[in-house]
């Protein structure tokens, strides 16, 4: 008789254990409750802007025979004297300092304006097309450059008012990889770069 009534105490213990207690329902139903619920959309993905790169700027084709550090004025005497027959360039063969018979008439015409205008000093530069290390473009502008300057010399323009820089392949003002544009960079260029202390 103990065992039944144990067993009548004990499973309605157990069941209510296992399956746990119910759950309660709750006094209003939930459409019944005065709460306004609205509905609120997702906010929309923000848009994606692609940041657009600007396109790359072509290399600008650079006249780097005009020097862009010198003063106004002296940049109005280059100016004077070009249009007065200077020629600032004379042109070498591949490979040669040599000046041609071309370019000693340029330098003839070059060295009687400069021994007229006795106050401007002179710098010539050099240069070399891409052909070759950049060492031996560096003494072949050399070489280019001091044959203008002693042969300017010969003609009677003093060496005080003479400088020579060699820029070798560094400064070309023609950038295409064929032979029209390399016989423009083999030259040797002149400008008014300042002017001497007279008196």
């Amino acid at each position: 008789m103990n065992r039944k009534w144990m067993v009548w105490i004990v499973a309605p213990v157990l069941l209510t254990v296992l399956t746990g207690c119910p759950k309660k329902k709750p006094k209003t139903p939930p459409q019944d409750l005065n709460v306004e619920t609205k509905t609120v959309p997702a906010p929309a993905p923000a848009p994606t802007q692609e940041v657009q790169q600007p396109p790359a700027p072509a290399p600008a084709v650079e006249d780097k025979r005009e020097n862009p550090l010198l003063s106004q004025d002296l940049q109005v005497v280059n100016d004077e004297l070009k249009r007065r027959g200077f020629s600032p360039d004379v042109y070498f063969d591949y490979d040669e300092s040599n000046l041609s018979d071309d370019a000693r008439a340029k330098l003839a015409r070059n060295a009687d304006l400069l021994k007229s205008q006795a106050q401007f000093l002179v710098t010539i530069e050099g240069h070399a097309d891409e052909r070759g290390t950049n060492e031996y473009n560096l003494a072949l502008g050399e070489r280019r450059a001091n044959a203008v300057r002693d042969y300017l010399g010969s003609l009677g323009v003093t060496g005080d008012r003479l400088r020579t820089i060699s820029y070798g392949e560094e400064r070309p003002i023609c950038t295409q990889h064929e032979e029209s544009c390399w016989s423009q960079n083999r030259r040797a260029h002149m400008v008014i770069t300042g002017r001497a202390n007279v008196g």
